[in-house]
């Protein structure tokens, strides 16, 4: 959109600034919010000079004590003024120059904050705005105010926000002037709403997140509160206990004691009460990350698990080597507290629901009425005032919305998946912005009634446990391409890897799976693409075949970013994308597919050009696998124990490369097991299956009494909408009361399990399937899917937490084979067992052993350092 300036408009002076929120409109009222007079001068004079230019009339109105504004004998009116006559007395006399002046002219007026002085009362600030504002947009004036920043009351301040129809936060850095549009009415752009700097003629609006949390973190150190509040007691004690104690430790009086006792009460009143992370936190937090943690806090409360997790972790890499404050992004995110949860719960009507959550025999009566509550419910109105200061401070930057309950990412529940976070693009109106995001934190509430948070918990015994449900604000990583927003490398790192695809991979190196763009194809299956798998000590070897080199159908073909134009969360082709990305490094992220073509066929041919994301040179040129090693290894000798982080990192135009670490949990990986070497000499029609990968769990053998097969040539005989029917039907076998011991079950099946396209595998969810025991995917004629390695998924750590043991078999691929004949002639039990369900025989196959017929045993022989399984009938006293 073009800047608004014509006959009927003023422009600001500087074309620049016209630009950034589209010029001025006859009726605004421009409210520059500083930290001193003399940054508000830099913006009077240009606006004076062209509406003298323009032949319009200039009125300054003078009363304050600094500097003059406007100069003599340049034109402009200049009316003198006593603010100590009072209120009614000042404001009248400015509104009958108002009158006089009539339409259309433009005004300046001294900074109004020493009018609070005069009066000793910001209310009554508040209420001069309030009546002079809509005079002036009336008449169809442009006017400029100043009021300087931190002087006033949140109210008083509130009441000029909502009058004004343009609010600008202006400040400093580094000698370098920045203005930040807070409110522009009836005007729309993109970038309107970012921090811009001033570079000659120029605004540049900041869009790398790198940069903007920098530059508002700084700021931010300088504020006494990042949000409005009242001070109630928890407040008023944290800050007078800390003075005192300040006071006490200056005068030498308790030297550091009284600090040491207050920092852990507040650690377990604002951060944690679980003793294995408060442990680490004492050790690495001090007081002033608390204080930190408190002035970037909505409401009060803990701020759960996820947001603990991505705070120690930072404060573990800044304290072990402080060169990590250099190669980390600065984080600026916000902190809603747990008990602006309940209070939620309990004003909008599902106190009683949530107590029915606690009884194992109820706990999911009335969830789904509670959670349409929620979706829908109201928040208290002091929590909105601090939501939309916090939605001023990110402005159109894109930012999500994460849960971070108590118990989430705490040793032994990670509650990966089970709770929603929403991106929220972040664009529009204020208004528009804030409607977007109370419906993301509503969202994250109703997520905590769902039938799966509430399965898991149950699951893991947890249902009695206090879960409230804390909110983590972070800014999206990333910068601005056109209209698309994406980090350029997003991803998930473990500091142990359960898979090991060669002899020259150490699991203790670590793991990595990357993607291009959001992180969220590298934290959820994506069943229509594929992710960058790393080992860390060995970056270049590829799990794929044909040597470890990769393949254009094992490469990541589309990738999930913010479309800003369009607000909203989409995902798109690579190809496209990389077109109009002109500024992206991306030759350290893809390569040619003409270039690559020799590599991928025995055969030249011409193939269509476009790009093939292979991280080859990121991996290979750069200091990003050094740098993700040594995070992941300080990371886990600080925990004492294997972490999972998930991370996104950006090279900035300068070639500077910033990670920011957005999320870190222990990683509930069961590592070893006892490696058993299987028979030399299986017969054929002993042999159930083999492969030879991929293999993630631990070695092992084991006897396993229930097999479930999903028949694949049967299964792509069920019309694609009569899937669901087969996912639901395997879960009921799954979850029927054991009867023959423990429930050591093989669960057998084409394609990806847990698919959410039911043409690429079995549709279940992981609570339909979590008693399983091992779980294997069949690649083969009916579905060629490439199998997807699912290390650092929510589906990958929901195997880990059940200890389950994940396999593909491809049959006809080397030594990879499957006894189909077995699976097809063994007894099936689902119709004795569901008869129900008995319609489904030749589909879904349940085979319980020993086989009847010969009284011969299943055994699986599991070596996950080789990569090996095998699956064998055998006596039971020959098969171990």
């Amino acid at each position: 959109m073009q800047a608004k300036t014509g006959p009927e408009t003023a422009g600001t002076g500087l074309p620049g600034l016209d630009r950034v929120f589209t010029g001025l409109l006859p009726g605004d009222n421009v409210v520059w919010q500083v930290d001193a007079v003399d940054d508000y001068i830099p913006f009077v004079l240009p606006f004076v000079s062209a509406s003298l230019s323009g032949g319009r009339r200039l009125v300054y109105f003078r009363f304050a004590r600094h500097a003059k504004l406007v100069p003599e004998g340049i034109g402009a009116e200049i009316h003198r003024l006593n603010a100590e006559a009072g209120f009614e007395t000042f404001t009248a006399r400015i509104h009958k120059v108002i009158e006089e002046a009539g339409p259309g002219a433009c005004y300046v007026f001294d900074c109004l904050s020493d009018l609070a002085a005069d009066w000793y009362s910001d209310l009554m600030l508040g209420n001069f705005f309030m009546v002079t504002c809509p005079y002036l947009y009336e008449m169809r004036t442009v006017t400029y105010f100043a009021l300087l920043r931190e002087s006033h009351s949140y109210d008083s301040v509130s009441s000029i926000r909502g009058t004004a129809q343009v609010l600008i936060d202006v400040f400093r850095r580094d000698g370098r002037l920045y203005v930040h549009p807070l409110k522009v009415d009836r005007r729309r752009s993109p970038s309107m709403y970012l921090p811009h700097v001033w570079e000659g003629e120029t605004f540049r609006p900041l869009t790398e997140s790198a940069v903007l949390s920098e530059v508002l973190a700084d700021r931010m150190k300088r504020r006494a509160d990042a949000v409005p509040r009242t001070l109630d007691m928890w407040d008023r004690k944290l800050l007078q206990q800390a003075g005192d104690i300040g006071d006490e430790v200056r005068f030498e009086a308790r030297p550091g004691g009284g600090e040491a006792e207050l920092f852990r009460r507040h650690l377990r009143m604002m951060v944690t009460r679980d003793e294995r992370l408060f442990d680490l936190a004492s050790r690495w937090f001090d007081l002033s990350d608390l204080f930190a943690i408190r002035k970037r806090m909505i409401g009060t409360g803990l701020i759960g698990g996820k947001s603990v997790g991505m705070l120690l972790a930072r404060a573990i890499l800044a304290k072990a080597d402080p060169v990590w404050k250099e190669r980390l992004e600065t984080h600026d995110s916000f902190f809603i507290g747990s008990d602006v949860f309940y209070t939620f719960l309990v004003r909008n009507g599902c106190w009683h629901a949530r107590r029915e959550q606690r009884n194992a025999a109820s706990f999911m009566d009335g969830a789904e009425a509670a959670r349409e509550k929620l979706r829908t419910g109201a928040f208290p109105a002091f929590i909105v005032e601090q939501f939309v200061a916090m939605l001023e401070y990110f402005g159109q930057s894109p930012i999500i919305v994460r849960s971070s309950s108590l118990l989430e990412d705490s040793f032994g529940n990670a509650f990966t998946g089970k709770y929603q976070s929403v991106f929220c693009p972040n664009q529009g109106s204020p208004r528009e912005r804030l409607g977007s995001f109370l419906a993301a934190v509503r969202a994250v509430y109703a997520s905590t009634m769902s039938a799966e948070a509430l399965m898991y918990r149950s699951y893991r015994g947890l249902i009695d446990r206090d879960e409230q449900m804390a909110i983590l604000v972070q800014r999206v990583s990333g910068g601005l391409h056109g209209n698309l927003f994406y980090p350029q490398v997003a991803g998930v790192g473990l500091s142990y890897n359960p898979y090991v695809w060669s002899g020259q991979i150490d699991p203790e190196a670590g793991v990595l799976r990357l993607v291009f763009g959001l992180g969220t194809r590298a934290v959820d299956r994506s069943d229509d693409d594929y992710t960058r798998m790393v080992a860390l000590n060995a970056p270049l070897r590829r799990p794929e075949v044909k040597g470890g080199r990769g393949t254009p159908a094992a490469s990541q073909r589309r990738m999930d970013l913010l479309d800003l134009k369009e607000n909203r969360f989409t995902s798109e082709p690579i190809d496209g994308v990389l077109r109009v990305s002109k500024e992206l490094p991306v030759d350290l992220y893809a390569a040619r597919r003409s270039a690559l073509s020799l590599r991928w066929d025995e055969v030249p041919r011409r193939v269509p050009d476009g790009w093939v994301l292979t991280f080859d040179r990121l991996l290979s040129d750069t200091t990003f696998v050094r740098d993700m090693r040594q995070m992941l290894r300080i990371l886990q000798e600080a925990y004492e124990y294997p972490v999972d982080t998930e991370f996104t990192a950006n090279f900035l135009p300068g070639g500077r490369c910033l990670i920011n670490l957005v999320q870190c949990r222990p990683l509930q990986v069961r590592e070893g097991g006892n490696i058993v070497e299987p028979p030399k000499r299986i017969a054929r029609d002993a042999l159930l299956l083999q492969t030879s990968g991929p293999i993630i769990g631990r070695s092992s053998l084991s006897t396993i009494r229930r097999v479930v097969y999903v028949d694949p040539a049967a299964y792509a005989a069920v019309p694609p909408r009569e899937r669901a029917s087969v996912a639901r039907l395997v879960g009921r076998v799954l979850n029927l009361a054991p009867s023959i011991g423990p429930p050591n079950v093989l669960l057998l099946g084409p394609g990806r399990w847990g698919t959410s396209t039911p043409s690429l595998g079995v549709p279940v969810s992981f609570a339909e399937i979590a008693r399983a025991s091992v779980l294997c995917e069949i690649i083969g004629e009916e579905m060629e899917v490439v199998p997807d390695v699912s290390l650092g998924t929510h589906f990958f750590n929901d195997l880990v937490e059940a200890d389950m043991l994940y396999m593909a078999v491809h049959p006809g691929r080397g030594k990879d084979a499957l006894n189909r004949r077995f699976l097809a002639k063994a007894e099936n039990r689902l119709p004795k067992l569901l008869p129900d369900d008995a319609e489904w025989a030749e589909v879904v196959r349940v085979i319980d052993l020993p086989d009847p017929r010969d009284g011969r045993a299943l055994y699986l022989n599991a070596n996950c350092v080789r990569q090996r399984v095998v699956c064998y009938l055998a006596p039971p006293e020959k098969g171990r």
